[in-house]
């Protein structure tokens, strides 16, 4: 194909560019939400871009869906019935899988297209995970699914590309849809949602979306670990009505992997848990200057 050998050149900032090298390009093309790429790169393995951002990669896209997924559901006494947004590639309902105890699993995502193009060329993502009995896959505006739903549900993950101009996903960071979110959830319900870069130069998407979530939800605890196929630190937010993350000790976490079965991890652990709400000064400070972002005022990353 024309693009093999060539380099993808990705922009952080207008004064910073890294280039990727496609070893084997899969698919390039645009869906009716999103311009994607998939391609093979010989350090990273296989990679996605969705409008030229990088999304996952083969390398290390577990410790992003490990980080994502279980300090939510472990915190949660019993998670059984569980809804996410996004998540095209599958490794996020992959990873819900592990916990025994879920019943049910909701997969809202609006865009058909990708989710197929993610099942041919970034099968090992998912391993399965759409065959999955337990498993409900929705094509639909999350947005007005979450407003409509008369379910109520456990825990909540945003699995979500980050808010670029015209992209699907601008209006699913808001206060607005939050509120949503927050009704949509049990008494001793849980959020948590993928909240962009934490490094020092740029980190005010991670910040804004800390200090909206605390506009709606009475118990707030964001927390981060580092991406090396971003080239970046990677924000996450829980958000929740009761349970709290952080009072759940080493022997806890564990009984309750046990208890349901959770084996095969690669990144996430029991000893690990708490250490990834410790933040840096930079991004305690930070938190201060976060702004609220509404339908109205929304958060746009300029590429």
């Amino acid at each position: 194909m024309k693009d093999e050998g060539s380099y993808f050149s990705e922009h952080f900032t207008e004064n910073i560019i890294r280039n990727i090298k496609i070893d084997k390009l899969y698919y390039k093309g645009k869906t009716k939400y999103q311009f994607a790429r998939f391609f093979y790169n010989k350090t990273l393995g296989k990679v996605l871009f969705l409008d030229e951002k990088i999304q996952s990669a083969q390398i290390d896209e577990y410790i992003y869906h490990e980080s994502l997924v279980h300090p939510v559901l472990i915190t949660h006494p019993s998670p059984q019935r569980v809804l996410v947004i996004g998540g095209g590639e599958g490794a996020t309902i992959r990873e819900v899988l592990r916990h025994e105890c879920v019943q049910k699993i909701t997969m809202v995502d609006i865009d058909n297209e990708l989710v197929e193009l993610c099942q041919k060329y970034l099968p090992e993502w998912s391993e399965g995970a759409f065959s999955d009995p337990r498993a409900e896959l929705v094509f639909e505006d999350a947005d007005r699914f979450v407003g409509s739903t008369g379910e109520k549900f456990d825990v909540i993950i945003s699995d979500l590309t980050e808010p670029v101009k015209e992209g699907p996903s601008v209006f699913l960071f808001t206060k607005e849809f939050f509120e949503k979110i927050f009704h949509a959830l049990k008494a001793d319900g849980l959020f948590v949602l993928q909240a962009g870069s934490t490094d020092s130069f740029y980190h005010q998407f991670f910040t804004s979306c800390v200090k909206t979530l605390d506009e709606v939800f009475p118990l707030i605890r964001p927390y981060w670990t580092f991406m090396f196929s971003f080239g970046l630190p990677w924000g996450f937010v829980i958000a929740s009505r009761k349970e709290d993350p952080l009072e759940l000790d080493e022997e806890r976490i564990k009984e309750r992997m046990k208890e349901r079965r959770i084996e095969n991890l690669k990144y996430y652990h029991s000893g690990l848990h708490r250490g990834l709400f410790a933040l840096p000064l930079y991004l305690i400070e930070g938190l201060e200057k976060g702004k609220i972002l509404t339908d109205h005022d929304p958060y746009i990353w300029e590429l």
